[in-house]
C-alpha cells in the first residue's frame, strides 16, 4: 500500500447516486411537462440497458459507440414501450443529459477532498469524458485528472481502461488503487495487479438492493463509506 501513488474510482454507484438523481429529475421533468409515468421503474430500466448495451460494443454488434450515445439508444426505446409521448428531440436530448447531472452520495466530496490531499485522484468509469467532466462540474467533484472510456475505446473490465489509466499516469499498476462499490470491478482491477478498495453502497439499485452488500473478497482496504476509506488511506501514505 505505501507504494499508492494514485487512486482512481469507478464513478456511477460508487460515487453518485445514478437512481435517487434520475428518479427526482424525471419527476420534476413529468411534472413541469403534464407527464405522467412510472419514473421509478423507468430508471431502473434505463440503468438495465447499461451493460447489455456496452456488451453489443464489446461483441463488435456496433462500432466504438460513447455511452452518451448507448443511452440515448435505450432512452428511445424506453420512450416507446412506456408510452411516454409527445416530447421533443430537444425534450430527448435534456432527459439524456440528466447522467451528467448526478447527485453525489452525501460523503463522496469530503472523502474525495481528503483523499486528494495525499494521492492523485480521478474517475475510471465507463462515462465518456464530456460525460464525467460535466459531472465533475455539477457535483463539484474536485479531479486531477478525468479517465472516460472514449480514450480507450474499451469498456470496463476490458483490460485496456485499467492498464491504459495506469499507462496514461507512467505508474505501475501496482502505484494504483481502484475504489469501487461493485466487487466484480474490483476483481478485474486486481487480476491485472492494481490495489483495490470497497465502499458499499447498499442503497445505489434502492430498498430492494440484493448485489453488492458487502466485500465479497479481501480487497486492500474496506470501508463504510468515502470519509473511512480516506482516513484509512492515510496513515498508509504517511508510514
Amino acid at each position: 500500500m505505501q507504494m499508492v501513488k494514485a487512486v482512481l474510482f469507478d464513478v456511477f454507484g460508487t460515487l453518485v447516486d445514478w437512481r435517487g438523481s434520475l428518479i427526482a429529475d424525471l419527476t420534476q421533468f413529468g411534472r413541469e411537462r403534464g407527464i405522467s409515468a412510472d419514473w421509478h421503474a423507468f430508471a431502473d430500466a434505463w440503468r438495465a440497458a447499461y451493460r447489455p448495451s456496452m456488451q453489443r460494443v464489446r461483441s463488435g454488434e456496433l462500432a466504438w459507440t460513447i455511452l452518451d450515445r448507448l443511452h440515448r439508444l435505450s432512452l428511445d426505446r424506453l420512450i416507446e414501450e412506456f408510452g411516454i409521448g409527445g416530447l421533443s428531440e430537444q425534450d430527448r436530448q435534456h432527459i439524456n443529459r440528466l447522467w451528467h447531472r448526478l447527485r453525489p452520495w452525501p460523503d463522496t466530496v469530503e472523502g474525495l477532498l481528503q483523499i486528494k490531499r495525499s494521492y492523485i485522484i480521478g474517475p475510471l468509469s465507463n462515462g465518456n469524458l464530456a460525460l464525467l467532466v460535466n459531472m465533475a462540474k455539477a457535483a463539484n467533484l474536485p479531479w486531477d485528472v478525468v479517465f472516460g472510456s472514449d480514450l480507450f475505446h474499451h469498456y470496463k473490465p476490458d483490460p485496456e481502461v485499467y492498464l491504459g489509466a495506469c499507462a496514461l499516469l507512467d505508474l505501475a499498476p501496482g502505484e494504483v488503487m481502484l475504489v469501487a462499490a461493485h466487487n466484480d470491478d474490483l476483481a478485474a482491477a486486481r487480476r491485472l495487479g492494481l490495489r483495490t478498495g470497497f465502499v458499499p453502497r447498499p442503497q445505489e439499485y434502492g430498498p430492494n438492493q440484493k448485489r453488492d452488500l458487502q466485500a465479497e473478497e479481501a480487497w486492500d482496504v474496506v470501508a463504510p463509506d468515502l470519509v473511512a476509506l480516506a482516513q484509512a488511506l492515510a496513515p498508509r501514505q504517511k508510514a
